[in-house]
């Protein structure tokens, strides 16, 4: 499915996984430019399918001042060019039912934020625009009942759905991964992502800012690859440090290339 979406399919690995990533919220007019040219290089190199994956605002901050977006048509149409640009499909989370045929209109795939779930208004909206809908696992959910998530999706008549693990809730400020989520969910989704960034948050904290563990998600994403997750979502920035969303639990972009190089590696051993 995702694969479909490739327009230079015979560049990529047949067998390979493939790869969401981007920054957690476009900040400005041309970093999304900048870390999307960084990754299509770097997999085209390796054989990897890539979707650009950026946020045009972000709904869900714990505190009223942090940073929400630069105006939403202005990121939806930024989020159009990059794919336009590049040749490749792009993806943004929506949070109303109202949202989805707006972002319809710029973006290839529409991401379900986790905590939004079991909305079913939501999700019949996401699947009435006729595009690829990626839903991520709710962290309070088992796996098994995303079976009624995607359900409610191919009852409104559309069959491209995708479901992302992105860990389950274990106390008020840690996460889990189950990998035994990944061979349960595609047993009724084609496809099955693994998220390797936000499922190293660290929730809940008093100053009203996720933390994360970023130096895990080789771990994470290694671990995936070996139970044989169908594709990895992984925010990255040029600048953890300075990045105006979820900064704590992202990938600094100069270590991708290696990261993805020996993932690529553990593909193959296990095909």
């Amino acid at each position: 499915m995702i694969k479909d979406l490739i327009p230079n399919i015979g560049n990529t690995e047949s067998n390979n996984f493939f790869l969401l990533a981007g920054p957690c919220v476009l900040e400005n007019e041309t970093m999304g430019f900048e870390i999307a040219e960084r990754i299509v290089k770097i997999t085209n190199k390796l054989g990897i399918p890539f979707v650009f994956k950026a946020s045009y605002r972000k709904a869900n901050r714990s505190k009223i001042s942090s940073f929400t977006g630069i105006g939403d048509i202005k990121a939806l149409e930024i989020i159009q060019q990059i794919g336009q640009r590049y040749n490749i499909p792009v993806v943004t989370d929506i949070h109303t039912a109202e949202e989805a045929a707006m972002a319809a209109k710029y973006v290839d795939i529409l991401q379900i934020p986790a905590f939004l779930c079991r909305q079913t208004d939501l999700l019949i909206a996401a699947a009435n625009t006729g595009k690829v809908v990626n839903v991520k696992k709710g962290q309070f959910l088992s796996p098994e009942s995303m079976v009624h998530a995607v359900q409610k999706i191919k009852d409104a008549g559309n069959n491209k759905v995708m479901l992302t693990d992105r860990g389950t809730m274990f106390g008020y400020q840690d996460l889990v991964v189950d990998y035994r989520g990944i061979p349960e969910m595609q047993k009724f989704v084609d496809e099955v992502v693994l998220d390797c960034t936000h499922s190293l948050q660290i929730p809940n904290q008093p100053a009203g800012v996720t933390g994360g563990r970023p130096e895990l998600i080789a771990t994470i994403a290694k671990a995936g690859v070996a139970v044989g997750v169908d594709g990895l979502f992984i925010e990255t920035h040029p600048n953890p440090s300075l990045a105006k969303s979820d900064g704590a639990n992202m990938l600094p972009l100069d270590e991708l290339e290696d990261l993805l190089t020996q993932l690529v590696k553990i593909r193959k051993a296990i095909s």
